[in-house]
């Protein structure tokens, strides 16, 4: 994937209000210069949310959640960095320049279009159903949950979708059409109930069909697309995520009625995989909107056998903060029937009730081996090894460790821990250091930075920007001053997203979200007071230096001449 040029990045930035696109999601009050709400991303009751229309930058000081008008779309609507981009261009109605395009095949845009011609044609025929809406209500599911859910259906004919899109090389890449021998091409999905899926933007990707009776296959999904891969999205967590920016948890069932009924019982956490067992790339989806999964099951051998493959494919994405449980279901239920028979409460009492992920996964484990003989236990260590390795290091990991030592009766790493070898002494923490650590600032240097960042024109204004020392804070103020200097009408956030992902990034963050100014604060004469006083420390520094010097050796003609000069000063 090509990099997105700086300069549109730029300009992207200059395009977009952030105070305009955080009220349209989280409603917010003037407060002074800056504006204000309840924090979106914890709970609170006093609001500690401010947003700064001068630096285009927002911040928590409750949470410590802050950043740019990227970093609110990345936070808030999930997005990552390319999505949020693609999202703030559409937004100012511009687009990403062509060089900066996806290196692989381009998504034409009237494939997009086709998709959501079919969920139009879905959503209309089905008013117009009555065997459709039939099936539905005997399915107990009500109007307003199949019209938030964009429910529909598809019109037993064989070409409604592919004479509606007109292109029928779109309407086969799209996954709405099957291609004949012959060149001409039919609608893939005919006389089904339809379950839109959507990205996390809400854009149709692909549908599923569900059969009336025993047609098989029963269920029918869209093929793999551009657009769409069964293996790394959900159906229902657009959803989800519409019904709660941060849900306490995310439920994985299996299918896309067990979604919708938990739904309409109020339990709006439920997504469901497409056909495919729960893959590593599932997990991590799920954890970029919640710390919590609950994997549900039927609760059979077979059940059990599916959840301890999920479990093999979660271990590698886990971290610590982050959590897996397991829900088994009695014999013969699903989320969809188990729901209506005993209702939304007991059913979220199961929930709250299911199984962690290292409870299961030691009790499978053990099960496989005699704990009474030393054997069955450094059988269970050699058991254990593959899947504790497959966790990041960290106290997740370590517990887990722990808990198999304990139930061996002795240490795991003495029995697994490879024979010491010599190794080369690593090189200086003090280089790294000086290299890679965001500097720490200096009350002076802080003040200084804080005003350049309230009015960035002010580095323009100076008569010439003075050289200040090599430590690294100062150098850190000296880059900010040139940077600003160079482009006068470039703002804190602007400046900000050009060190995204760099070590100064954090250091930039940390003096952005510092406390909001007072009434009356003068940028330009707090910066030229911060900056006066720095020089002075400077020059003051650099006597006391040449002074030390001159008693070890002579000066040279350059050293006397400075030291003149500065005492004059």
């Amino acid at each position: 994937m090509a990099r997105i040029p700086q300069n549109f990045i730029d300009d992207l930035i200059a395009r977009t209000d952030i105070v305009q696109l955080i009220d349209g999601r989280v409603p917010l009050k003037r407060q002074g210069s800056e504006y204000a709400a309840c924090c979106p991303f914890h709970d609170e009751k006093s609001p500690s949310f401010t947003v700064s229309p001068t630096k285009q930058f927002y911040h928590c000081f409750g949470c410590g959640a802050h950043g740019t008008a990227i970093s609110f779309l990345m936070e808030y609507d999930r997005l990552e960095f390319r999505d949020a981009i693609e999202e703030l261009a559409r937004m100012a109605g511009v687009e990403i320049p062509a060089d900066a395009a996806d290196s692989g095949p381009s998504i034409d845009p009237k494939l997009w279009e086709a998709l959501d011609t079919a969920q139009q044609i879905f959503a209309r025929s089905l008013r117009g159903s009555d065997k459709a809406i039939a099936y539905l209500k005997g399915r107990g599911l009500d109007g307003a949950t199949a019209k938030r859910f964009g429910i529909g259906y598809a019109p037993d004919a064989w070409q409604t979708v592919v004479d509606a899109v007109a292109d029928t090389a779109i309407a086969v890449q799209a996954g709405l059409a099957i291609r004949k021998d012959d060149g001409r091409a039919y609608d893939r999905f005919r006389d089904r109930v339809t379950f839109p899926i959507r990205d996390l933007r809400g854009r149709v990707i692909g549908f599923g069909g569900r059969a009336f009776g025993d047609e098989k296959p029963k269920y029918l999904n869209s093929p793999e697309t551009p657009v769409f891969h069964k293996g790394t999205q959900l159906y229902g967590l657009y959803e989800a995520r519409q019904a709660s920016k941060a849900p306490a948890h995310l439920l994985v069932v299996e299918g896309y009625m067990d979604v919708v009924a938990l739904a309409q019982f109020g339990i709006d956490c439920a997504v469901a995989t497409l056909g495919t067992a729960t893959t590593t790339d599932h997990i991590n989806l799920m954890f970029r909107t919640t710390s919590r999964i609950v994997l549900c099951f039927d609760g059979d051998r077979a059940g059990r056998d599916a959840g301890w493959r999920a479990v093999e494919r979660a271990l590698p994405a886990m971290r610590d903060g982050r959590e897996i449980r397991l829900l088994f279901l009695p014999d013969g239920e699903d989320p969809d029937t188990l729901v209506r028979k005993e209702g939304a409460d007991a059913f979220g009492e199961r929930i709250a009730g299911s199984e962690p992920l290292s409870t299961f996964l030691l009790s499978q484990l053990t099960d496989e081996v005699d704990l009474s003989s030393v054997n069955g236990r450094a059988r269970l260590v050699a058991l254990a090894k593959p899947h504790l390795e497959a966790l990041a290091p960290g106290a997740f990991r370590k517990g887990l460790e722990q808990q198999v030592s304990q139930i061996v009766g002795f240490d795991i790493h003495d029995m697994t821990a490879s024979p010491p070898t010599p190794r080369p002494p690593p090189p200086p923490l003090v280089e790294s250091d000086e290299e890679h650590a965001p500097p720490t600032l200096t009350p002076r240097v802080r003040r200084a930075a804080r005003a350049l960042l309230e009015r960035p024109a002010i580095a323009a204004e100076l008569p010439s920007i003075p050289r200040l020392a090599d430590a690294p804070d100062q150098q850190f103020l000296e880059q900010l001053i040139h940077a600003f200097a160079d482009n006068p009408a470039m703002t804190a956030a602007q400046y900000l997203e050009r060190l995204r992902g760099e070590p100064d990034e954090a250091t930039l963050d940390d003096v952005l979200s510092a406390a909001t100014v007072p009434a009356g604060f003068d940028p330009a004469a707090d910066f030229q007071e911060a900056l006066g006083l720095i020089t002075q420390d400077n020059a003051k520094q650099r006597i006391r230096n040449l002074t030390t010097l001159s008693q070890q050796r002579e000066l040279t003609q350059g050293e006397r001449e400075e030291l003149r000069a500065a005492y004059q000063r």
